[in-house]
């Protein structure tokens, strides 16, 4: 038993557009069993553009029911029925929203007859519903609107329904089968060829440009959850809409897969991913000699012409680091910006500043506890390689990290010696640091301490 649907909406994506008109034809396989059709009032005027394509318009809808007066019948002839309509998760995506908005739970099975056709009928240049009716010889009255689409592709389903030798439309509607949840351009030998083990996945468009990055600890799993609910909102439905390739890439770990996605991110700038965008370093800290041979630390946002010793996210962490310096080498906050004005050295107030504001201590002795303040925090700062699982029982996995920067990563076979940091970096590709990888590191080698190999400066 099916539901043959079609409907017009006011836009592309169900948390933003309102369905304007409902046609579902009943059919058991063979034949029609019956029809229903309503225009909708959205209660919004409807977009000039809309209008161009199906003819409705505002003053057409202004006595129709709204959605709340129709929602119960239409579930009714939903519920039970498999649900079928050509690009069948646009539709399905409005009806479930709208349904949601007043308490009902669309959940029945789906068939997409642009996915069907493409595996009974092979070989056609396009399996748009107006070309598939041109290349069948099935006339389509009423084009763009929602009961002329629904007779076509209601003819369309029965010729699907007669030429199905091979059992196409029972494999696809049996439980274990996702693939009339998954987006119109993606083939399923996509999904199928997903691995069950950790790494990075990337989502692809037409020009096979990286749309998306993610990771995974399990990436069948993962990639599969994307589709399992139709989320109606504009991003979810974009990037559904624009996929048409999956790739991935093994990485051996969750560790290294968080990495990959950071650095991935970073180097294709996918324009669906956002959060990892915003991390960047945007302060640092520098020191440069004045015009009196005195060196000065200072911490301030990130230039090309400002050589950075060490950086920083959020301001306040670089002024927190800098702070500790200065009060543990006696340093002037005057002469690390910490303190401007012509107001008396906070550093003599409190005891730590020798007085090199003021002319009370020479410049060479400053400078050299300025020089083992830097030497201390690069000492400090960790030379370490972090050993993970790699992609099969030969291999491991290693990040390196030099003074406190991540250098790379990559895989290297068991049993090689790298206890020599310059001889690891052969088997590594090195890569940008950010703020986000820089955390995962840290994060996850003080969790993990039996997994550091460190190195001397």
């Amino acid at each position: 038993m099916y539901a043959i649907v079609d409907i017009e909406t006011t836009g592309g994506h169900a948390s933003a557009g309102s369905i304007t008109e409902i046609a579902i034809i009943l059919h058991d396989g063979k034949q029609v069993e019956g029809r229903y059709h309503t225009l909708v009032n959205p209660q919004v005027r409807i977009p000039h553009y809309i209008t161009a394509i199906t003819g409705i318009t505002t003053e057409m809808l202004a006595d129709a029911p709204v959605f709340e007066e129709v929602a119960d019948k239409v579930f009714n002839l939903l519920k039970g029925r498999v649900f079928v309509a050509h690009n069948v998760n646009f539709d399905y995506s409005f009806l479930k929203h709208q349904f949601a908005s007043h308490g009902f739970i669309l959940d029945t099975r789906k068939l997409c007859t642009v996915r069907l056709s493409r595996k009974i009928y092979k070989g056609l240049q396009s399996y748009s519903l107006g070309n598939l009716c041109r290349d069948l010889d099935i006339s389509i009255q009423n084009r763009h609107r929602a009961m002329g689409d629904a007779n076509a592709t209601a003819i369309l389903f029965e010729k699907l329904c007669c030429n199905d030798k091979e059992g196409i439309i029972g494999k696809m509607l049996k439980s274990g089968s996702r693939e009339a949840y998954l987006p119109l351009h993606l083939n399923v030998s996509d999904i199928n060829n997903l691995p069950h083990s950790a790494g990075v996945y990337y989502f692809h468009d037409q020009k096979d440009k990286v749309i998306y990055v993610g990771k995974a600890v399990d990436l069948k799993k993962r990639v599969t959850s994307h589709f399992s609910n139709n989320a109606p909102s504009k991003r979810k439905q974009e990037l559904i809409r624009n996929l048409h390739k999956i790739t991935y890439l093994e990485c051996g770990s969750e560790f290294l897969s968080l990495l990959y996605e950071s650095v991935e991110i970073k180097r294709l700038w996918p324009r669906y991913n956002y959060s990892q965008k915003k991390w960047e370093f945007n302060f640092v800290l520098f020191v440069y000699e004045d015009q009196r041979g005195i060196l000065r630390l200072g911490i301030e946002r990130k230039r090309k012409t400002v050589q950075a010793l060490y950086t920083f996210s959020l301001l306040t962490e670089g002024h927190s680091l800098l702070r500790k310096m200065m009060r543990e080498f006696e340093l002037c906050p005057k002469h690390c910006f910490l303190q401007t004005g012509n107001e008396k050295c906070a550093g003599i107030e409190e005891h730590y500043c020798r007085g090199i504001c003021e002319g009370k201590e020479d410049v060479q002795s400053y400078n050299l506890r300025v020089n083992k303040a830097l030497l201390k925090l690069k000492n400090e700062l960790p030379n370490m390689a972090i050993m993970e699982d790699g992609r099969n029982e030969n291999e491991k996995s290693v990040v390196l990290m030099e003074q406190g920067v991540f250098y790379g990563l990559g895989f290297i076979e068991k049993g090689i010696d790298i206890s020599e940091r310059e001889k690891l970096k052969e088997y590594l590709t090195p890569y940008p640091e950010n703020e986000m990888i820089r955390s995962l590191i840290l994060r996850h080698a003080e969790k993990n301490p039996e997994k550091i190999i460190n190195y001397t400066v």
